[in-house]
Protein backbone atom coordinates (compact mmCIF):
# COMPACT_ATOMS: atom_id res chain seq x y z
CA UNK A 1 0.00 0.00 0.00
CA UNK A 2 0.98 3.61 -0.80
CA UNK A 3 2.62 6.08 1.50
CA UNK A 4 -0.01 8.87 -0.02
CA UNK A 5 -2.80 5.72 0.85
CA UNK A 6 -2.10 5.14 4.56
CA UNK A 7 -2.13 8.95 4.92
CA UNK A 8 -5.53 9.40 3.71
CA UNK A 9 -8.20 10.81 6.47
CA UNK A 10 -10.26 13.08 8.12
CA UNK A 11 -10.24 16.45 7.02
CA UNK A 12 -10.52 17.42 10.64
CA UNK A 13 -7.91 19.39 12.34
CA UNK A 14 -5.73 16.75 14.39
CA UNK A 15 -5.95 16.27 18.14
CA UNK A 16 -2.86 14.45 18.25
CA UNK A 17 -0.36 13.54 15.95
CA UNK A 18 3.16 12.06 15.13
CA UNK A 19 5.61 12.46 12.81
CA UNK A 20 8.86 10.21 11.60
CA UNK A 21 8.23 8.59 15.09
CA UNK A 22 11.21 6.80 15.82
CA UNK A 23 11.36 4.83 19.77
CA UNK A 24 14.71 2.53 20.43
CA UNK A 25 14.56 1.14 24.03
CA UNK A 26 18.14 0.09 24.72
CA UNK A 27 21.35 1.27 23.67
CA UNK A 28 23.32 -1.71 22.97
CA UNK A 29 23.49 -2.66 18.98
CA UNK A 30 23.11 -6.37 20.01
CA UNK A 31 20.00 -5.76 22.16
CA UNK A 32 18.34 -2.61 21.27
CA UNK A 33 14.90 -3.02 20.14
CA UNK A 34 12.97 -0.62 17.94
CA UNK A 35 9.41 -0.57 18.89
CA UNK A 36 8.62 2.88 16.28
CA UNK A 37 10.15 2.65 13.13
CA UNK A 38 9.54 6.21 11.58
CA UNK A 39 5.67 6.79 12.03
CA UNK A 40 3.24 9.43 10.67
CA UNK A 41 -0.01 9.38 11.47
CA UNK A 42 -2.68 11.75 13.03
CA UNK A 43 -5.55 11.03 14.79
CA UNK A 44 -8.50 13.79 14.19
CA UNK A 45 -10.24 16.11 16.58
CA UNK A 46 -13.95 14.68 17.00
CA UNK A 47 -13.06 11.17 16.19
CA UNK A 48 -12.60 7.60 17.84
CA UNK A 49 -9.57 5.76 16.28
CA UNK A 50 -8.49 2.22 17.12
CA UNK A 51 -4.65 1.42 16.70
CA UNK A 52 -4.55 -2.34 16.04
CA UNK A 53 -1.64 -4.39 15.69
CA UNK A 54 0.38 -7.96 16.61
CA UNK A 55 1.84 -8.12 20.06
CA UNK A 56 5.24 -5.97 19.85
CA UNK A 57 4.12 -4.26 16.79
CA UNK A 58 4.42 -1.11 18.68
CA UNK A 59 0.71 0.26 19.37
CA UNK A 60 1.45 0.72 23.35
CA UNK A 61 4.38 2.20 22.53
CA UNK A 62 2.85 4.63 19.72
CA UNK A 63 -0.10 5.68 22.20
CA UNK A 64 2.70 6.88 25.20
CA UNK A 65 4.76 8.57 22.64
CA UNK A 66 1.96 10.78 21.47
CA UNK A 67 0.16 11.21 24.78
CA UNK A 68 3.20 12.27 26.66
CA UNK A 69 3.86 9.23 29.07
CA UNK A 70 6.99 8.35 26.81
CA UNK A 71 10.07 10.21 24.92
CA UNK A 72 10.49 9.75 21.42
CA UNK A 73 14.20 8.80 20.02
CA UNK A 74 13.82 11.20 17.01
CA UNK A 75 10.57 12.58 15.31
CA UNK A 76 8.00 14.78 16.74
CA UNK A 77 4.39 14.17 18.95
CA UNK A 78 2.14 16.97 19.12
CA UNK A 79 -1.19 17.54 20.90
CA UNK A 80 -2.80 19.99 18.66
CA UNK A 81 -0.15 22.46 17.65
CA UNK A 82 1.63 21.86 20.39
CA UNK A 83 5.47 19.78 19.91
CA UNK A 84 5.72 17.79 23.31
CA UNK A 85 9.40 17.04 22.74
CA UNK A 86 10.88 21.04 23.71
CA UNK A 87 8.71 20.87 27.02
CA UNK A 88 10.43 20.31 30.17
CA UNK A 89 9.26 18.04 32.84
CA UNK A 90 6.79 20.76 34.30
CA UNK A 91 4.73 21.90 31.54
CA UNK A 92 4.31 18.33 30.30
CA UNK A 93 2.55 17.42 33.43
CA UNK A 94 0.49 20.58 33.02
CA UNK A 95 -0.31 19.64 29.56
CA UNK A 96 -1.13 16.21 30.27
CA UNK A 97 -3.52 17.49 33.24
CA UNK A 98 -5.10 20.31 31.17
CA UNK A 99 -5.34 18.94 27.73
CA UNK A 100 -5.44 14.59 28.12
CA UNK A 101 -7.16 12.46 29.52
CA UNK A 102 -6.42 8.45 29.82
CA UNK A 103 -8.10 5.44 30.67
CA UNK A 104 -6.41 2.31 31.50
CA UNK A 105 -6.99 -1.53 31.57
CA UNK A 106 -6.40 -1.21 35.57
CA UNK A 107 -9.14 1.43 36.60
CA UNK A 108 -6.97 3.35 38.32
CA UNK A 109 -9.56 4.81 41.07
CA UNK A 110 -8.59 6.26 44.32
CA UNK A 111 -10.35 3.53 47.02
CA UNK A 112 -11.40 6.34 49.54
CA UNK A 113 -13.03 8.39 47.27
CA UNK A 114 -16.67 8.38 46.03
CA UNK A 115 -17.69 7.97 42.65
CA UNK A 116 -17.97 11.98 42.97
CA UNK A 117 -14.91 12.29 43.68
CA UNK A 118 -13.38 10.18 41.12
CA UNK A 119 -14.51 11.84 38.98
CA UNK A 120 -13.49 15.86 39.82
CA UNK A 121 -10.38 14.22 41.04
CA UNK A 122 -8.36 15.78 38.10
CA UNK A 123 -9.79 19.27 38.35
CA UNK A 124 -9.54 19.62 42.20
CA UNK A 125 -5.58 18.35 41.40
CA UNK A 126 -5.81 21.31 38.92
CA UNK A 127 -7.66 23.80 41.09
CA UNK A 128 -10.16 24.73 38.64
CA UNK A 129 -13.07 26.60 40.06
CA UNK A 130 -16.41 24.75 39.29
CA UNK A 131 -18.36 27.41 37.93
CA UNK A 132 -21.54 26.97 35.92
CA UNK A 133 -20.40 25.43 32.72
CA UNK A 134 -17.85 23.05 34.09
CA UNK A 135 -20.88 21.95 36.80
CA UNK A 136 -22.85 21.46 33.67
CA UNK A 137 -20.26 19.32 31.92
CA UNK A 138 -20.14 16.88 34.38
CA UNK A 139 -23.71 16.32 35.24
CA UNK A 140 -24.16 15.26 31.54
CA UNK A 141 -20.91 13.33 31.90
CA UNK A 142 -22.83 11.64 34.53
CA UNK A 143 -26.05 11.47 32.78
CA UNK A 144 -24.21 9.97 29.79
CA UNK A 145 -21.62 6.82 31.86
CA UNK A 146 -25.14 5.94 33.78
CA UNK A 147 -23.87 6.54 37.43
CA UNK A 148 -26.55 9.29 38.84
CA UNK A 149 -27.47 6.27 41.70
CA UNK A 150 -23.87 5.43 42.21
CA UNK A 151 -22.49 9.25 43.43
CA UNK A 152 -21.68 7.89 46.90
CA UNK A 153 -20.38 4.92 46.42
CA UNK A 154 -16.53 4.09 46.65
CA UNK A 155 -14.70 2.03 44.29
CA UNK A 156 -14.84 -1.30 46.12
CA UNK A 157 -18.73 -1.29 45.93
CA UNK A 158 -19.32 -1.24 42.29
CA UNK A 159 -18.50 -3.47 39.80
CA UNK A 160 -15.78 -3.49 37.50
CA UNK A 161 -17.86 -2.14 34.50
CA UNK A 162 -19.48 0.55 36.62
CA UNK A 163 -15.77 1.13 37.62
CA UNK A 164 -14.39 1.75 34.49
CA UNK A 165 -17.37 3.72 33.35
CA UNK A 166 -16.28 5.96 36.57
CA UNK A 167 -12.50 6.22 34.87
CA UNK A 168 -14.08 6.97 31.94
CA UNK A 169 -16.04 9.85 33.10
CA UNK A 170 -13.28 11.36 35.39
CA UNK A 171 -10.78 11.23 31.99
CA UNK A 172 -13.56 13.67 29.63
CA UNK A 173 -14.30 15.94 32.90
CA UNK A 174 -11.70 18.28 32.22
CA UNK A 175 -12.63 18.27 28.63
CA UNK A 176 -9.28 17.48 26.96
CA UNK A 177 -7.95 17.79 23.64
CA UNK A 178 -7.93 14.22 23.43
CA UNK A 179 -8.43 11.35 25.55
CA UNK A 180 -6.23 8.04 25.42
CA UNK A 181 -7.46 4.71 26.20
CA UNK A 182 -5.01 2.01 26.56
CA UNK A 183 -6.78 -1.86 26.40
CA UNK A 184 -10.23 -0.07 28.42
CA UNK A 185 -12.17 -3.48 28.22
CA UNK A 186 -9.34 -5.80 29.25
CA UNK A 187 -10.22 -6.60 32.62
CA UNK A 188 -14.53 -6.53 32.09
CA UNK A 189 -16.58 -9.49 30.60
CA UNK A 190 -18.19 -9.11 27.14
CA UNK A 191 -21.47 -7.41 28.32
CA UNK A 192 -19.65 -4.62 30.38
CA UNK A 193 -17.04 -4.22 27.73
CA UNK A 194 -19.56 -3.48 25.23
CA UNK A 195 -21.04 -0.73 27.82
CA UNK A 196 -17.86 1.05 28.00
CA UNK A 197 -17.30 0.46 24.49
CA UNK A 198 -20.67 2.05 24.14
CA UNK A 199 -19.96 5.06 26.44
CA UNK A 200 -16.73 6.06 24.55
CA UNK A 201 -18.39 6.39 21.34
CA UNK A 202 -21.50 8.65 22.70
CA UNK A 203 -18.84 11.03 23.77
CA UNK A 204 -17.34 11.35 20.43
CA UNK A 205 -20.55 11.42 18.78
CA UNK A 206 -22.59 13.69 20.93
CA UNK A 207 -20.36 15.37 23.36
CA UNK A 208 -17.34 16.24 20.25
CA UNK A 209 -14.86 14.54 22.11
CA UNK A 210 -11.47 12.92 20.56
CA UNK A 211 -10.31 9.17 21.23
CA UNK A 212 -7.91 7.04 20.62
CA UNK A 213 -7.85 3.86 21.75
CA UNK A 214 -5.11 0.51 21.56
CA UNK A 215 -6.79 -3.16 21.75
CA UNK A 216 -6.29 -6.00 20.12
CA UNK A 217 -9.91 -7.11 20.23
CA UNK A 218 -11.37 -6.55 16.79
CA UNK A 219 -15.00 -5.97 18.14
CA UNK A 220 -13.61 -3.59 20.21
CA UNK A 221 -12.28 -1.66 17.19
CA UNK A 222 -15.42 -1.58 15.10
CA UNK A 223 -16.58 1.17 17.74
CA UNK A 224 -14.30 3.41 16.48
CA UNK A 225 -14.91 5.68 13.03
CA UNK A 226 -11.23 4.37 11.99
CA UNK A 227 -8.32 2.01 12.38
CA UNK A 228 -5.15 2.31 12.08
CA UNK A 229 -2.77 -0.99 11.92
CA UNK A 230 0.90 -1.10 13.02
CA UNK A 231 3.74 -4.11 12.12
CA UNK A 232 7.07 -4.78 13.70
CA UNK A 233 6.91 -0.61 14.70
CA UNK A 234 5.68 0.57 11.47
CA UNK A 235 2.19 1.84 10.36
CA UNK A 236 0.85 -0.68 7.31
CA UNK A 237 -2.73 -0.15 6.81
CA UNK A 238 -5.73 1.87 7.28
CA UNK A 239 -9.62 0.98 7.57
CA UNK A 240 -12.36 3.58 7.83
CA UNK A 241 -16.16 2.05 9.37
CA UNK A 242 -14.61 -0.96 10.65
CA UNK A 243 -15.98 -3.92 11.47
CA UNK A 244 -15.48 -6.89 13.40
CA UNK A 245 -15.30 -9.44 10.19
CA UNK A 246 -13.01 -6.90 8.16
CA UNK A 247 -10.49 -6.40 10.82
CA UNK A 248 -10.22 -9.72 12.03
CA UNK A 249 -9.40 -10.58 8.34
CA UNK A 250 -6.87 -8.41 7.62
CA UNK A 251 -5.45 -8.99 10.95
CA UNK A 252 -5.42 -12.41 9.57
CA UNK A 253 -3.83 -11.48 6.33
CA UNK A 254 -0.99 -9.52 8.38
CA UNK A 255 0.13 -12.89 9.99
CA UNK A 256 0.19 -14.55 6.81
CA UNK A 257 2.26 -12.17 5.46
CA UNK A 258 4.45 -12.64 8.35
CA UNK A 259 4.49 -16.02 8.62
CA UNK A 260 5.42 -16.19 4.68
CA UNK A 261 8.41 -13.62 5.27
CA UNK A 262 9.61 -16.16 8.23
CA UNK A 263 9.53 -19.15 6.05
CA UNK A 264 11.38 -17.41 2.94
CA UNK A 265 14.10 -15.52 5.80
CA UNK A 266 17.39 -17.34 5.65
CA UNK A 267 18.05 -18.85 8.38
Amino acid sequence: MSTATLRQRSTAPDAARVESAVKVYGSSSDTAVRALDGVSVGFPAGRFTAIMGPSGSGKSTLMHCAAGLDTLTSGSAYIGDTELGPLDDRRLTLLRRDRVGFVFQAFNLVPTLTVAENIRLPMDLAGRRFDRDTLEWTDALIDVVGLRDRLCHRPAELSGGQQQRVAVARAFAGRPDVVFADEPTGNLDSRSGEEVLGLLGRAVREMGRTVVMVTHDPVAAAHADEVVFLADGRLVDRMAAPTADKVLDRLKAFDARSATNSEGAPS
